[in-house]
């Protein structure tokens, strides 16, 4: 049995100091269901982090990321190493099309602070994942910290 982490390939994606978020599918079989989550996946055999990256985000919401794109850093736990990536989002929020998940929202500073966020498809607050919340958490002090 196979007891090794699995590696996903996750993007903070940005505008107008707001946050791109996915509200994960409700089902229980998968991590975090019903909650706010970064966009990204699984790295598949033979991928690098950065083309895995570039893969989901094309595939699950149809953008292309920039290239100005850049690593933020990894976050293993027991479970997951989650490979996190950085860039604006350069293109409308309505330009997106959804392709995987329940809702999408461009969440603030205050929601994801807070912890949760309205979902019109969801006609509730819903939670962001912990370990999401965290990754964001630390890239605002980052930012705040370079731009001081």
């Amino acid at each position: 049995m196979n007891n090794q982490p699995t590696q996903a390939a996750i993007a903070i994606l940005y505008r107008d100091n707001k946050f791109l978020m996915q509200l994960r599918d409700n089902i229980p079989t998968i991590r975090y269901p019903g909650y706010w989550a970064l966009f990204g996946g699984h790295i598949e055999l033979g991928e690098t982090p950065e083309v895995a990256v570039q893969r989901e985000i094309l595939e699950e919401i149809g953008y292309k990321l920039p290239s100005s794109f850049a690593f933020f850093g990894s976050y293993p736990d027991e479970r997951v190493i989650r490979y996190v990536f950085h860039a604006p989002l350069l293109v409308e929020f309505d330009q997106l099309v959804l392709n995987e998940g329940w809702d999408m929202g461009l969440l603030s500073k205050q929601e994801i602070l807070r912890g949760s966020c309205y979902s019109d498809n969801a006609r509730e607050e819903r939670l962001l994942a912990p370990v999401h919340q965290q990754i964001l958490q630390d890239f605002m002090n980052q930012i705040e910290i370079k731009t001081k």
